[in-house]
């Protein structure tokens, strides 16, 4: 009886060393937004002030890229050009008359050889100019994380061209490459070799255009890819050396392996800037001669600022075209990184 509880039930503890009966089950949570929601409002009533910051930078982005994007969009799918669109001549305000065409210009760019041909050279151009750059850059990288003298002095000159307007390097080279006056051919003239049409042969001007580019790009490859360098544990390096590997063995598991992370940062940087380079194309030979340099960008500024009357839907065209090409180009270059293990 002293055993009991009040009311004759079992004791606190349980009779006879049992164990208390278990809680009943909770019902099951209904499936919705609501963690979701909570987690969000915890997220944001956290980070306000960042919020706070970033707002006006999305709204001036909105602004200056959203709208030309969406107007552009739109254009592409019509017959705009500069005798139809709404304009004003004097006090008089003559209304847009452009009509709406569905998929036609896209139709029209996609089989005709014009697009083609120019999208041809253009991957080539952003092919060659990458892979030159970032083996330059490469190895002007494994040079300078080196103890060398003067080192310091190397790298200010090597970076030079990046600090140099692109514009103004560009009309400097110009000058270099002209036929009749330029400091190339006047070099070349004093070794008795007859002068070279840098910019007016349809395939010496491709080579003078990659070579520009690439001299413009090769310091932003060379800096990146030196800080991944110097990121590198030399302990790496002392373990294999002691263990007998060459310096090639070394480069290849070592230094390779270890610059994968900014390699993939810079190539597709590189990759989307050299695709849209369009002040080496446009001031050194404006997509000439002919159209033997013009690539997708001066092509498309072509269209809607040179001829006569003015294109501007077939230069929305090309635009979105562009932006279609480089949206697919990083989606398969993320995954081909995926499934090699790097997350990005």
């Amino acid at each position: 009886m002293a055993g009991r509880g009040v009311g004759g039930g079992p004791p606190p503890g349980g009779g006879g060393g049992g164990r208390a009966p278990p809680p009943p089950p909770r019902a099951p949570r209904p499936r919705g937004t609501g963690k979701r929601r909570s987690t969000r409002k915890r997220s944001f009533a956290t980070h306000w002030y960042a919020w706070a910051m970033v707002a006006p930078v999305v709204v001036v982005i909105g602004v200056i890229i959203g709208y030309p994007l969406v107007r552009g969009i739109y254009l592409s799918f019509t017959d705009a050009n500069e005798r139809n669109v709404a304009r004003s001549i004097g006090v008089n305000q003559i209304p847009a008359t452009y009509e709406f065409v569905g998929v036609d210009n896209y139709v029209d760019a996609l089989t005709g050889s014009q697009f083609l041909d120019t999208l041809v050279w253009t991957v080539v151009w952003t092919v060659a100019c990458v892979s030159i750059t970032f083996a330059l850059g490469l190895g002007l990288a494994n040079l300078l994380n080196r103890r060398i003298a003067g080192r310091s002095v190397y790298r200010m000159l090597l970076i030079l061209p990046w600090a140099v307007p692109g514009f103004v390097s560009v009309f400097a080279w110009r000058f270099l490459f002209d036929e009749r006056r330029g400091l190339l051919n006047e070099i070349l003239a004093g070794g008795g070799i007859s002068a070279v049409p840098w910019l007016n042969d349809p395939t010496v001007a491709k080579l003078a255009v990659i070579a520009v580019n690439v001299w413009l790009g090769v310091p932003f490859m060379m800096v990146a890819l030196l800080g991944g360098l110097q990121s590198i544990p030399g302990e790496l390096y002392e373990a294999a050396e002691m263990d007998g590997a060459n310096a090639w063995q070394r480069f290849r598991n070592i230094t390779m392996p270890g610059l994968s992370s900014v390699s993939t940062t810079v190539i597709l940087l590189s990759t989307i800037w050299t695709f849209n380079m369009f002040p080496v194309i446009f001031l050194l030979t404006r997509g000439g001669p002919g159209e033997a340099t013009q690539i997708l960008v001066t092509q498309a500024y072509k269209f809607s600022f040179e001829i006569s009357p003015r294109d501007f839907a077939q230069s929305s065209t090309w635009g979105v075209l562009i932006l279609v090409l480089l949206m697919v180009f990083a989606a398969i270059y993320r995954r081909v990184l995926r499934k090699q293990g790097e997350v990005w």
